[in-house]
């Protein structure tokens, strides 16, 4: 997403012919005028003066002031829909000139805070408006036809003004189709000349109210959000000082900021297992205290505390190993507000000679309904750990794809057994990934020891060629792992029957079957003696021969496998056989491996939990 933020001088201006007089009642009607307040909402109808009524998705809750109340904005699904589509939004939105008129607050300062608005920016994509706030100022973020670069350009246009967390504001944001300015209270706060022309709208978006929203990115606001007003006229500073005028006592009232609302975001779910460790993670919408209980018997009669915060982190050391230990967590908000979960088991790691068992899915995407059918299948199977091929979710960028799609989808899975994933290209390098992440620096490569296996995981969406960091580093995790079984997992598949990722083998029969970038990484599988390389990228499900120098090989080479059926949608294979393909299949699914010294067993099911495939190595 490009950002273009101006800070700017105040300037005196007159605004031309196309205006909204001094005298309220003798203006133009607006386009559109909502009163969120408590007597114009209705079994969660917003019910307009103007315009359309909207929907509101979270619960209501209303705070008093001296005019009587306004909406509360609260929780991660807090916001008010106006319009689905552009189609139904279309009459009310302003086609050049534009006056938006807005009294809230602002309770939790974000980076991307939305009041109202109806846009898309996603990378070089900008098109559209949304009135909002940062972590200390406001703004309002345009995008017209006079400098639409091909895919729309959109500016961020700062305030001056800095708010006061808790206390209502009138901010007023004017466009007369050359010129932008921001009122703050009233007072004139900046003029710009950076957009000019039509308002550029996006084929597809959302009105929304009380959230800043896209199709990859949704911020809800915290705060109050009391009367909205859209003209499709440019309004006269006269204008906006007697518009404040009308309620100057709000501004003056003191801050009465609310507490966030407080809920659980991301159930407990656990990272990074070793002998004598476990870590328990989990999400809160509000920091909160960071408490672990945990024992040898449901009681838990043992705990562990660390800082408050909301993504919360919490290693449980000094653990016997492969014992069955219980555990719930609990967080506490400094006004009393308290969460507390079920409780939930874990096993430490085992020893190298014993037996284990681990889980290998890919792909879950933004499907949690075929995710959580194959979590459920798995945990039916109980596995030590899980390995996640990459593409978590659809969109990393997008909270909400973690908070509704892979979490749900994984549980009850991974809040009784570690996860561990590799980065995919939809987790977009986001911060999310590393925030909902505990593995060893700097977690998007990385190793881990399991009984007598060691895992070599790596980003293939970063330089993999010889010379980078992460094939010298691999070069050497492998020349000095001791493990009798060695695996490694990366997002990118050098070997694939895929019929249309790396080559269009319907329309020719030229293609590299595989990722060439991954496919760097070969000789050093082939130089340790790796056994087994999983990756996801095609959603389907793959098994190669040993390959050894480009030929496959009965003896001394890894196999290959692609796990992608993990939800994403399905792919198809090519119409001819490489060399290289064993079984391949079109389907979700997941894959079991036993472990028994040295005995593999590997064993692929079917979304309705038929065996499709087997492996079986014996060293």
């Amino acid at each position: 997403m490009r950002r273009v933020a101006l800070p700017l001088l105040i300037i005196s201006f007159f605004l031309g012919s196309q205006s909204v007089p001094t005298q309220a009642h003798e203006g133009p009607d607006p386009l559109s005028h909502w009163y969120v307040q408590s007597r114009y909402i209705k079994d969660k109808v917003l019910e307009s003066r103007l315009g359309p009524n909207g929907q509101v998705i979270h619960t209501p809750r209303f705070v008093p002031d001296s005019s009587g109340d306004s909406l509360i904005f609260e929780g991660r699904n807090a916001q008010t829909i106006l319009a689905k589509n552009k189609q139904e939004a279309l009459p009310f939105l302003p086609k050049r000139a534009m006056t938006i008129s807005a009294w809230f607050s602002i309770d939790t300062p974000q980076d991307w805070g939305g009041i109202l608005g109806f846009l898309q920016d996603n990378g070089d994509h900008e098109k559209g408006w949304t009135l909002g706030y940062d972590q200390s100022n406001f703004y309002f973020a345009l995008a017209t036809t006079g400098v639409d670069d091909g895919d729309g350009f959109m500016t961020y246009f700062k305030s001056k003004t800095k708010y006061e967390v808790g206390k209502l504001y009138h901010v007023v944001a004017v466009f007369d189709g050359k010129t932008t300015e921001l009122y703050v209270n009233g007072i004139h706060d900046f003029s710009s000349d950076a957009q000019h022309g039509d308002i550029l709208y996006p084929d597809e978006a959302i009105y929304t109210l009380g959230a800043y929203q896209d199709t990859n990115e949704f911020y809800p606001h915290h705060g109050r959000i009391r009367e909205v007003k859209v003209y499709d006229h440019a309004a006269k500073a006269e204008w906006v000082a007697q518009e404040f005028a009308h309620h100057r006592m709000l501004a003056s009232e003191e801050a009465n900021p609310q507490e966030p609302f407080f809920e659980l975001l991301v159930a407990p779910y656990l990272q990074y297992a070793t002998k004598t460790s476990m870590t328990v993670m989990w999400d809160t919408s509000a920091t909160a205290t960071s408490v672990v209980h945990y024992g040898e018997t449901d009681a838990c009669s043992k705990s562990v505390e660390r800082n408050p915060s909301r993504i919360h982190e919490v290693a449980i050391q000094d653990l016997k190993p492969n014992t069955q230990y219980f555990y719930r967590v609990e967080s506490e908000t400094p006004r009393g507000k308290r969460y507390e979960s079920e409780t939930a088991t874990f096993r430490t790691a085992v020893d190298e000679n014993t037996p284990y068992a681990f889980a290998v899915i890919s792909d879950t995407q933004g499907n949690p309904d075929v995710s959580g059918q194959i979590a459920n299948l798995a945990w039916q199977q109980r596995p030590s750990f899980v390995v996640h091929s990459g593409d978590l979710v659809s969109t990393g960028s997008d909270h909400n794809h973690w908070l509704s799609h892979f979490f749900p989808g994984m549980r009850p899975l991974i809040n009784h057994v570690p996860f561990y994933p590799v980065l995919g290209n939809h987790e977009q390098n986001a911060d999310h990934y590393y925030n909902y992440v505990s593995l060893p620096a700097p977690e998007y490569y990385y190793t881990f020891r399991y009984g007598n296996c060691q895992f070599f995981m790596l980003d293939t969406n970063q330089k993999v060629a010889p010379e980078s960091e992460q094939y010298l580093w691999l070069d050497n995790a492998l020349a000095n792992s001791t493990a009798k079984w060695k695996f490694v997992c990366h997002h990118h598949p050098p070997y694939s029957s895929d019929e249309n990722d790396y080559g269009k083998l319907w329309k020719t029969n030229q293609g590299t079957h595989g990722d060439l970038r991954a496919r760097q990484l070969v000789p050093l599988y082939e130089k340790h003696g790796v056994d087994i390389v999983w990756n996801g990228h095609i959603h389907s499900y793959e098994r190669t021969w040993r390959i050894r120098k480009g030929r496959a090989v009965e003896e001394g080479a890894p196999f290959y496998m692609i796990t992608g059926g993990g939800g994403g949608g399905l792919e198809t294979p090519a119409p001819t056989r490489p060399f290289f393909q064993n079984n391949v299949r079109r389907g979700h699914h997941y894959v079991m491996v036993h472990i028994n010294g040295g005995t593999l067993e590997l064993k692929s099911y079917t979304l309705n939990d038929r065996l499709f495939d087997h492996l079986k190595i014996k060293k």
